[in-house]
């Protein structure tokens, strides 16, 4: 099993990069998301988890190549209609690991 990891930078109050890096390399995404889409999604958690959480969700759908470099959250959705309901699952998987 790869080794996945996910670092989120805030680069304005609703700008993000994300950094995906495995065994194979390194990717990095330009995020926004606003405080509506946050709530919207992530029922209250912080910024950083949504965003991890949300990329998880792609991750398990599509190599982090696949990922397109820049997007607004909600585009995700577009994508993957089920990503409102199953994010909260993601969510709550980031809070019980070490």
């Amino acid at each position: 099993m790869t080794s996945i990891s996910i670092q989120v930078r805030p680069l304005s109050e609703e700008r993000f990069e994300v950094t995906v890096r495995d065994d194979r390399g390194v990717t990095r995404h330009r995020v926004r998301a606003t405080g509506a889409d946050l709530l919207r999604y992530g029922r209250g958690a912080p910024a950083g988890a949504v965003l991890e959480a949300s990329f998880r969700f792609l991750l398990d759908r599509e190599p982090k190549e696949s990922i397109l470099p820049s997007f607004a959250l909600p585009d995700i959705e577009r994508y993957f209609p089920e990503f409102p309901r199953s994010l909260a699952t993601y969510l709550a998987r980031a809070a019980t690991e070490p």
